[in-house]
């Protein structure tokens, strides 16, 4: 009886230690996922000022596609260069960085008054989300135990999606404020940017960043609290190279197969047109024929259906597995793109049901393609080039999001049926997108980082 009472009380004491690592676990990544709530903001927030700023300056279609992209070129550049000061002076500096610009931008484009800064600190803001979507992700996934990794990296997501609902949400508030309602839009980031910057003072540095860099003991102290007591040797043994000081480079051929998957994932996650519907939402509304007051208020809908929706995959997606979630995904996507195509086919009258369409659009994407692409990329490379890889995933995605963002106003503004030819082309890259999904992408859930990467035969 002594020794069975024994059996239960270390059992118990190892189930609270258990859901204590996993709390640390999640309170640290959820920090770390505050960056997504600002790049889900900076990414949004441009689609309640775009009309006005327009009328503002007198911009052309292409002027003002080029404006609302600005953000998108400093994007593209941040995602590029991340990974390089994140290898070299750890995940937590470059986090912080990343905050500062964030409060930079928010506040220079709320006070600017000339197009010209107001492009610089656009671009600056657009530098922060570029570097938010490679860094937070990979820290994010480094202090993860494996059975909680989908659902902390999805939190990155799921920071995202509620970034865009309070944006658009904010954006509906400022719109009677008149001309000078924009500047509000703009400004309000300086809050959770702030709080982004305090809270980062209280996470550890990644303990995998903290191997690559010989401090196995701090590592041995963070992968302990997070609850992968045996990590370190494992880490240990795969970077025996990286310790002797020898530098990897992703292009050398053993990551073929990890970077065509995150390439091809992330040009198919633009070529939904999500970012064209995030940037240009109330636009589209009036082009559907929805007044001023219901098209800031249309978008409201659609940022609490990418939550909700997001919220939902976050729940299943260790269960389910990645690939299941972005098959169902372009399932829907490609019904709901074509039925909006198909409503914006004729110039004339209000399309009632480009509302309901859009939503339900919203709601596949966020439950396949929003939720995994970030998980997904931070998988699939080694300790050794992870920065590298979450650069070049990154990049991809966003010099597609900067192509379909400055092209879309063009292509509505260039023909009565613009709409409809933008939503048939996305409908169609879905289709395409299915396919590769089902025939070529792995399967990632339930595995440690280190076995995904024996699975996808990178010794």
């Amino acid at each position: 009886m002594q020794a069975q009472s024994g059996n239960i009380n270390a059992e118990n004491t190892s189930n609270r230690r258990s859901l204590s690592n996993s709390g640390y676990a999640i309170r640290i990544s959820l920090i770390a996922a505050l960056g997504g709530f600002l790049f889900g903001f900076e990414t949004a927030v441009i689609s309640g000022a775009e009309k006005i700023i327009q009328q503002l300056w007198s911009l052309s279609s292409f002027w003002q596609g080029f404006t609302v992209a600005a953000s998108l070129i400093g994007t593209v550049v941040g995602s590029l260069i991340a990974g390089v000061p994140a290898q070299k002076f750890g995940r937590k500096k470059v986090l912080m960085v990343i905050a500062i610009m964030y409060l930079l931008s928010a506040i220079g484009c709320a006070l600017t008054s000339t197009w010209l800064l107001f492009i610089s600190f656009r671009v600056i803001g657009g530098l922060a989300v570029g570097a938010s979507s490679v860094v937070g992700p990979m820290y994010i996934s480094e202090v993860s135990p494996a059975h909680l990794r989908g659902r902390l990296a999805g939190s990155f997501q799921l920071m995202i999606v509620t970034g865009i609902f309070v944006a658009y949400l904010t954006n509906f508030l400022f719109a009677g404020m008149g001309d000078e309602g924009w500047r509000w839009m703009l400004g309000i980031m300086v809050i959770p940017a702030a709080l982004f910057a305090i809270l980062l003072q209280f996470i550890p540095e990644s303990p995998r960043w903290l191997v690559l860099n010989n401090r196995d003991q701090e590592a041995k102290m963070v992968f302990e609290r997070i609850g992968e007591d045996n990590a370190l040797d494992l880490i240990r043994i795969e970077h025996e190279s990286s310790k002797k000081g020898t530098k990897e480079s992703l292009f050398n051929g053993k990551f073929n197969k990890p970077i065509l998957y995150a390439v091809i994932l992330a040009m198919f996650n633009q070529l939904s047109g999500i970012n064209a519907i995030l940037y240009y939402a109330p636009r589209i509304f009036e082009m559907a024929g929805f007044g001023k007051a219901d098209a800031y208020l249309q978008p409201v809908y659609i940022g609490a259906a990418n939550l909700f929706f997001t919220l939902l995959a976050m729940t299943v997606i260790d269960k389910f597995g990645r690939k299941k979630l972005l098959l169902i995904g372009c399932t829907g996507m490609i019904v709901f793109l074509g039925l909006t195509a198909n409503a914006f086919s004729s110039s004339d009258g209000v399309h009632s049901g480009v509302l309901i369409y859009i939503i339900g659009f919203i709601a596949f994407f966020a439950f396949s393609q929003g939720a995994v692409i970030w998980v997904f990329i931070s998988e699939i490379f080694p300790n050794s080039v992870r920065s590298q890889g979450g650069s070049l995933g990154s990049f991809t995605h966003w010099i597609m999001a900067a192509i379909i963002s400055w092209t879309f106003p063009v292509i509505v503004e260039s023909s009565p049926n613009g709409g409809f030819y933008s939503f048939v082309f996305y409908s169609v890259m879905m289709l395409i997108s299915f396919i590769f999904i089902w025939r070529v992408m792995p399967e990632t859930k339930g595995r440690s980082l280190e076995q995904i990467q024996k699975e996808l035969g990178i010794k």
